[in-house]
This record gives structure tokens, sequence and C-alpha cells, in this order.
């Protein structure tokens, strides 16, 4: 009985093809692509083929579609470190990233019941709310809303926190940060973020709470931070404890 080869769809031999070329350097990271019609034509298919291809290489990571402006070789995914205690943007621009804050608002504000529960305050206290838009590139990567318990975030309503980490303006009080417990979980986008971050609303996102502590134990800062997966990955660096080292006869 005769048998027929399986041909591979076009658009994967496509995406194959220019994965290929980006991984070697023909498309440099931030590029933009050739106009679709244009790429189309040199590969001989339709524009909804050639779609299906650039499709495929976003979801893996390589290519950035955006709106109105075209096609662009994604840059190197930075890093939420789990790892480290310290600014994030510290962490972003050590990696080689160039890092800019939007500052959406700072004030005293009645803090929500996940706030105050984890700073061990009564509940609806007025504490200081900071809000932030994390870029990379120019580009929105995360949001994030800090709030933070008197008397240190009285001293925060006059820092420019576009130049100024929440942890050095801290730090300026004399605040020793500690440690810090962290919790990630997967989420979607709402729209009032969705609009800062520029995403539709509903895109799959990390959530992350963070309670940071001052030398004394004291909770300081409760973080929660909405994080685009499709622009940070999650990192942390394990090392093998003492326990898992011990041989057993």
């Amino acid at each position: 009985m005769e048998t027929r080869e399986r041909r591979e769809p076009k658009y994967l031999t496509i995406a194959a093809d220019l994965a290929a070329r980006i991984r070697a350097g023909e498309y440099a990271p931030g590029s933009a692509l050739p106009p679709q019609r244009e790429l189309s034509a040199a590969y001989g298919v339709t524009l909804a083929t050639l779609r299906a291809a650039l499709a495929r290489l976003e979801s893996d990571g390589l290519l950035s579609q955006q709106a109105g402006r075209g096609t662009f070789v994604a840059e190197p995914a930075a890093a939420y470190q789990l790892d480290s205690l310290r600014s994030l943007a510290d962490d972003l621009r050590e990696q080689g990233h160039v890092v800019g804050t939007d500052v959406i608002g700072i004030g005293a504000r009645r803090a929500p019941a996940w706030a105050t529960d984890a700073l061990g305050l009564p509940a609806g206290e007025r504490i200081t709310r900071v809000e932030r838009v994390r870029l990379i590139a120019g580009r929105p990567a995360l949001h994030q809303v800090s709030w933070v318990r008197a008397p240190y975030g009285a001293a925060l309503l006059d820092v420019d926190f576009a130049r100024t980490s929440l942890y050095h303006a801290l730090a300026e009080q004399g605040v020793v940060v500690h440690r810090a417990r962290e919790r990630l979980r997967p989420a979607l986008l709402d729209a009032p973020i969705a609009t800062l971050l520029r995403q539709p609303a509903g895109t799959p996102v990390f959530l992350s709470d963070r309670v940071t502590f001052g030398l004394d134990d004291t909770p300081v800062v409760m973080d929660r931070a909405t994080i685009l997966g499709t622009v940070m990955e999650i990192r942390a660096e394990r090392a093998a404890s003492g326990l898992s080292l011990r041989w057993h006869a």
C-alpha cells in the first residue's frame, strides 16, 4: 500500500526559517522585520499564512507585534529575580536593560484589607500608597502598588520615584531592609491595569505579593506587582541545603 509523506504546514516552515535568521543575528533584537506584504511575497505565500508564522514566533517569545508600528524582534527577556532583595530597577539595569519608571500616583489612602493584614495594621488605616509602572526599553513590563506603613510613608510624599527607588528612600530614613516574603500566582489582567500596561484585559500575567521587613522584623512595605510574562520571566537560583547533602546508608 502506497503511503504519502506528510508535509509540514507552510507556516511552520516559514517560522523555522525566520527563527534561524533571528538567532543567526540577521535581525537584531529590537529591529523591525520587513513589512508583512514584502515577507509574504518573498516566501510566496498569502498574508494569512505569513501571519500564522509570525503568531507562532510571537508565542515562542521571538517576536513582538505592535499594532500600527509593525513586527519587531523581541528583546532578551528581563528576569524578575526571586532571590534578590534590592530595587527591581537596580536588578534590571545590572542585566543590561534600559529601565524607566512612570509614577502613576502617590499619596495617603485607606489601605485595602490585603495590605493592612500583611502589615499588621487596623483595617482601613490610611497609609502611603505609591503606584508605578516599570518600563524596559520604553515598553511597560510591570505595574506595582506599594503600601508603606507609618511613620515611614509620610516622608515619601515628596520623593521623585521616577529617579529614586523605594528601598533607597527608606534607607534615607534609616530603615534597613532585613528580609522579604513573596508569593507568586497566575492571574488575568484586569481593565484598569491593562490600560496602563497597554495590553488587552484578560491577558495572562504573574501576580506577586511581597512583604518587606525591617531589621526589627516589623513589616514595612506591602507590594503588589502585576508582571507581564511576555516581557519578564521569573528566575531564582537554588543551592543544595545541608539536609539535601546528607547521605544515608
